[in-house]
């Protein structure tokens, strides 16, 4: 068949023209009111504290000698307790975390 003869089945010529720019700080999947914590702002917009860029080049240092492109979970910890961390404090809550479901992927309950 000849690309000629073809219909146009998109309805508008400009298929982006509706994306939400990540580079305006405007993230659809946030939903409304929600905001980010300073340092994951901060890590988004490429701004890292110092322990964020060493456990990054530990990371990639550990990939590099392994030749791993995605270290496991059990990985990632080995490489957390090579930098020295160690649990010392108690538990703290992780729901400033938890991240509620969107409202038009929760299943429906008919």
């Amino acid at each position: 068949m000849d690309k000629e003869h073809i219909p146009e089945r998109r309805k508008s010529q400009d298929r982006r023209g509706n994306v939400v720019d990540r580079r305006l700080g405007l993230d659809r999947r946030r939903g409304p009111g929600r905001r980010l914590s300073d340092e994951r702002k901060a890590a988004e917009q490429g701004q890292m504290s110092n322990e964020q860029f060493e456990f990054i080049l530990a990371i990639e240092e550990y990939k590099q000698q392994n030749s791993t492109r995605f270290p496991t979970w059990t990985e990632v910890f080995e490489v957390i307790q090579a930098l020295g961390y160690r649990k010392v404090a108690e538990p703290q809550s992780l729901k400033p975390f938890v991240k509620e479901p969107e409202p038009d992927k929760v299943p429906s309950q008919t």
